[in-house]
């Protein structure tokens, strides 16, 4: 099979690091809550509506100091909500190895201000063909009508993609369409993966 002629990177886990276990510690001793709590109180439709767009900046600061019973103007509020990211270094080298040879498309569940902390911490973005924040566009993974959308901003079919993603769930849901989905792991699991593709 030809080399892909375009690469979909996810941005959590491969990008970037994001240590939701510190994040629900921060915002528990802030709300006088143990970390599980937070967890137990995070997960649900808020998370979902932030993902696709229907909560801004503030919609997600109401609604998550709601849901843990405290009050956190969004000076204070926005920091924490974005502490748990750190850039993953070791492979942004790689990634950037690949501008120019490959269509390059980022497709990423996240929320709003998660982008407006990520983005200008990750200048190679804007050496992207394409990023693709779910909140943004309305769509998360793993929705089909959301790669389907990256296949288009790619120019190219499933089989000519080759899709990057921490979640195996995810990954699967690629396979499903056609593309090529690989399972991200590490910096040298990487670069073996892109050579066994040609890349």
């Amino acid at each position: 099979m030809p080399s892909p002629r375009a690469v979909i990177l996810d941005l959590g886990n491969v990008l970037v690091f994001h240590d939701n276990a510190l994040l629900f510690h921060r915002l528990g001793q802030r709300a006088g809550l143990p970390p599980q709590e937070v967890a137990q109180r995070l997960t649900g439709a808020g998370w979902t509506a932030a993902n696709r767009g229907l909560l801004d900046a503030e919609g997600i600061r109401k609604d998550v100091c709601g849901a843990l019973g405290l009050e956190l103007p969004m000076e204070e509020f926005a920091p924490i909500w974005s502490s748990h990211f750190t850039v993953h270094e070791a492979v942004l080298p790689r990634v950037e190895g690949l501008v120019g040879r490959v269509k390059l498309v980022l497709l990423s569940n996240t929320n709003a201000l998660h982008v407006a902390y990520v983005r200008p911490r990750l200048p190679l973005l804007q050496r992207f063909d394409a990023v693709l924040m779910s909140c943004e566009v309305g769509h998360v993974k793993p929705e089909p009508a959301f790669y389907q959308l990256a296949l288009e901003r790619a120019g190219c079919a499933p089989h000519e993609a080759a899709f990057f993603d921490d979640l195996p769930e995810f990954v699967e849901a690629a396979n499903a369409l056609g593309i090529r989905g690989h399972v991200f792991t590490d910096a040298p699991a990487f670069d073996a993966q892109l050579k066994a593709l040609g890349l």
